[in-house]
């Protein structure tokens, strides 16, 4: 590996940039939804259909300003991007404490073998889906920026920009590759072939993977005493 990021790709002259297909991205925020409200009413942050409503109507704002694939450069719509991990990311982090604390003073909740592999299940998945998206908005300036420049200073190092051989010239980090870093991230609890660069994801990749521990560990502990 080259252990450097190579020169800013732009795309080629006279041809329009070419962002990627917006059906992973809405796919990952229509699943977050639906398990917000097969979570138990205790573990979320509001009645059921609300924050399910709100994500979706952002989803579909953000559909409607740049239809098709994410190419389209604008304040606006950027905001609207961050808005809807916003709500994603505090419904996940809320949903974690409530978890935790349900856990820590034996809740109903998580009396059960049942209830504690899905609820924690559930939780553990959200947050995973958050954060993926997290990492989708704010690497390199957001999905619509990527695809008309790639920074020289990215805050995510993937392999094929390390080591370009590896990789097409004109090589974009999609949603995929974020949702594999938020899956790795949280069963490894430490980066596994994408680096941290930038303050924010170093910060961002430390707290999924403290919070994926957490999770992880209580709902094993307290299974046992379930068991037991």
């Amino acid at each position: 590996m080259t252990g450097r990021i190579p020169e800013p790709s732009e795309s080629p002259r006279g041809h329009e940039p070419y962002g990627e297909a917006r059906w992973p991205m809405a796919t990952a925020v229509v699943t977050a939804m639906v398990l917000t409200v097969l979570l138990p009413d205790d573990l979320r942050l509001a009645p059921r259909w609300l924050l399910p409503a709100v994500e979706g109507l952002l989803l579909l704002a953000l559909i409607a300003g740049d239809p098709g694939r994410i190419d389209r450069r604008s304040t606006a719509l950027r905001t609207l991007s961050i808005a809807l991990v916003g709500v994603l990311a505090l419904s996940a982090v809320w949903s974690t404490v409530q978890l935790v604390d349900d856990i820590l003073h034996g809740g109903k909740e998580t009396a059960s073998a049942t209830g504690l592999l899905q609820s924690g299940g559930t939780v553990w998945a959200c947050t995973v889906l958050a954060f993926s998206l997290l990492y989708f908005e704010l690497d390199s300036g957001g999905p619509a920026a990527r695809a008309h420049r790639l920074p020289r200073a990215s805050a995510l190092a993937f392999p094929q920009q390390l080591n370009p051989e590896v990789a097409s010239a004109d090589w974009r980090p999609r949603y995929i590759d974020y949702l594999y870093l938020g899956l790795t991230n949280a069963t490894a609890f430490s980066p596994t072939d994408v680096m941290p660069l930038a303050a924010w994801a170093k910060i961002a990749m430390g707290i999924q993977s403290l919070v994926s521990l957490l999770i992880l560990g209580l709902v094993v502990a307290r299974a046992v005493n379930v068991l037991a």
